[in-house]
């Protein structure tokens, strides 16, 4: 057999090609897929980008972000670590401890603007993140090993797991989290093959249920949603954040008027423009292509997340990879429909963009299961 003879040219391609070599297997060896780090990696850049414009170019605010987004990356690492049938195990426990912290933020919990739903236990928190991680994954471990599709017995279970937290982070009140939180374990139920006659026989039974909860609902909520209805029946009160919103959404036009260029938000007509109306400063500033660039690397996190679920070997991490990953799309549709009128404002951030720290870390740990589910599938029973 002949030696195998490179070129000049050829040697100097495969040295350089070696540390990239040795970067993908580091991130194997952690536990990391490359891939969805990457994504991950380039909307967390482009929130940076955006946020600076958003905090009016206040570089102490900028840089705390930038911590936060690296302890949200810690985060990601730590748990990417924990194998997906320990994580299984704990589920439980995780999900009996998450309740009771919110038992404590009814009696305990600090209130700011209007809302009880902190703790400050040493570190200040909410604990209604990390029901966003406990709700699936015990609505996963509870199917697990059962008759799939689950039957009413089953569900009658699930229902009761998924709205016992879902109504306590409604009496903080946050009914935005409270609908996502219950979203997120809906989104398993369904995954697990929930039939369709079923889906719509309880979506049916929902009708009423929206009407019990209007007569629950805070007066200020109900105003947002008839605000939703017709805006311009009060411009400057209920309906002045919708409006200043769209005002900046359709005045970015195609290339948008240039970063921290955008005057609603750096003239401060746009509220909460550094957190739930972030999109709107991306939008003004940087027009409808960077509008397209941003959901699409949202799409391809997506579909990255939807492409592990199925590669998963087990029921228990392919429901909770693929009700993790169709959370985060709520996440971005919810926020997106509510600063352009679609959905009332409901005070939900946009994911990885918006300013805030508690959210970007149980976003990410969440990914961080993602990749712990991808990486040791191979551990895992088939």
């Amino acid at each position: 057999m002949l030696p195998v003879r490179f070129s000049d040219t050829q040697r100097l391609i495969m040295r350089k090609a070696e540390p990239l070599g040795d970067v993908g297997r580091l991130l194997r060896r952690i536990h990391i897929d490359s891939i969805l780090l990457g994504g991950l990696l380039m909307i967390c850049a482009f929130g940076l980008v955006v946020l600076y414009s958003a905090v009016g170019e206040n570089m102490d605010l900028w840089l705390s972000q930038c911590i936060r987004l690296g302890a949200a990356v810690v985060a990601l690492i730590v748990v990417a670590q924990l194998p997906p049938d320990l994580m299984r195990r704990w589920t439980p426990w995780a999900y009996v401890f998450g309740l009771g912290l919110l038992l404590l933020v009814l009696y305990l919990g600090e209130i700011g603007q209007g809302a009880q739903r902190w703790l400050d236990l040493g570190i200040r928190f909410q604990p209604s993140e990390i029901m966003k991680l406990a709700v699936p994954m015990a609505a996963a471990w509870f199917l697990h090993e059962r008759q799939l599709p689950p039957r009413l017995p089953e569900l009658l279970v699930l229902g009761i797991v998924i709205a016992v937290p879902a109504v306590l982070i409604a009496m903080q009140p946050d009914l935005g989290t409270a609908v996502l939180i219950a979203s997120s374990g809906i989104l398993v139920v369904i995954l697990a093959g929930l039939p369709v006659r079923v889906m719509l026989i309880l979506g049916v039974l929902a009708i009423p249920g929206a009407y019990l909860l209007w007569r629950f609902m805070e007066d200020y909520q109900k105003q947002r949603v008839l605000t939703l209805l017709n805006p311009d029946s009060d411009p400057l009160g209920a309906g002045y954040n919708i409006i200043q919103s769209k005002i900046a959404i359709g005045s970015g036009g195609l290339f948008g008027k240039g970063w921290t260029n955008g005057s609603q938000a750096q003239l401060e007509f746009l509220p909460e423009r550094d957190t739930d109306f972030i999109f709107a400063v991306m939008s003004e500033e940087f027009g409808l292509l960077g509008v397209l660039t941003l959901l699409g690397l949202y799409v391809f996190v997506v579909g990255r997340g939807l492409y592990i679920a199925m590669q998963a070997r087990d029921s228990y991490t392919r429901m909770l990879a693929g009700s993790i990953s169709l959370t985060f799309f709520v996440y971005v549709f919810v926020n997106t429909a509510m600063v352009t009128g679609l959905v009332p404002v409901v005070g939900i951030p946009l994911p990885l963009v918006s300013f805030g720290g508690t959210s970007m870390v149980t976003l990410m740990a969440g990914f961080g299961i993602l990749m712990s589910i991808h990486t040791h599938r191979k551990l895992l029973p088939h």
